[in-house]
């Protein structure tokens, strides 16, 4: 497996409950299918390291990054807002703005699930180009695939053969655990680095696609 280098790696800072796991799944396959490597704070869950010092070091060891802003505001009357999010795009911008060497190649992709949404509480945000997904992974999966084929510079894979493989990579992903005794249960609340490995390894085996049933 190839190794995670500045240059390939991509930090995503997003909302972790259930309504929002199609999205971040989704992010995850668009990320591998185009030759980079996704890295997020449930990748490892070592119950003594900060997980300020782990967002830290995920943003430094990332030149590209995506920040999801779509669970920033309360969702019921005497809710406060989720600042989490706005918070770690604040330290990925402040690395970008003023570190050293690779900061300034740094590049950021902002998603809202609403668009201007984000203005009641993050004024300062007027003006930058913020992407919204409004909930549905195929748009998700071209607003990143836009970015990276933008900003990375990397071949123009349309966005639709993209869904396709990862509709290709569900089925390989569902029938294999399922041969290896995995409940549907346990198939649907895999941690996200076993998901992550499991992408990495279709892409490497040439991404088979399950022969179809006579």
């Amino acid at each position: 497996m190839a190794e995670a280098t500045f240059e390939r790696s991509v930090f995503i800072n997003c909302p972790f409950d259930s309504d929002y796991s199609a999205i971040l799944q989704a992010i995850l396959f668009c990320i591998v299918d185009l030759g980079f490597f996704p890295r997020i704070a449930t990748e490892r869950n070592d119950s003594a390291e900060s997980r300020l010092e782990k967002i830290c070091s995920l943003v430094e060891a990332c030149r590209f990054s995506i920040h999801d802003l779509s669970r920033a505001q309360a969702s019921k009357k005497g809710e406060y807002y989720r600042l989490n999010m706005p918070f770690e795009l604040g330290i990925d911008y402040g690395f970008r703005r003023y570190s050293g060497a690779g900061g300034n190649r740094k590049r950021i992709l902002i998603l809202e699930e609403k668009p201007y949404r984000y203005r009641i509480a993050l004024s300062d945000l007027s003006g930058c180009d913020v992407e919204n997904h409004g909930a549905d992974f195929q748009v998700a999966i071209r607003k990143v695939r836009n970015w990276l084929v933008s900003e990375a510079g990397i071949a123009a894979v349309a966005s639709t053969r993209i869904v396709t493989r990862y509709t290709d990579f569900q089925g390989w992903y569902y029938e294999r655990q399922l041969q290896q005794g995995f409940s549907d249960e346990d198939i649907n609340d895999y941690p996200t680095k076993e998901l992550m490995d499991a992408m990495m390894e279709w892409v490497e085996i040439g991404r088979p696609i399950l022969a179809e049933e006579p």
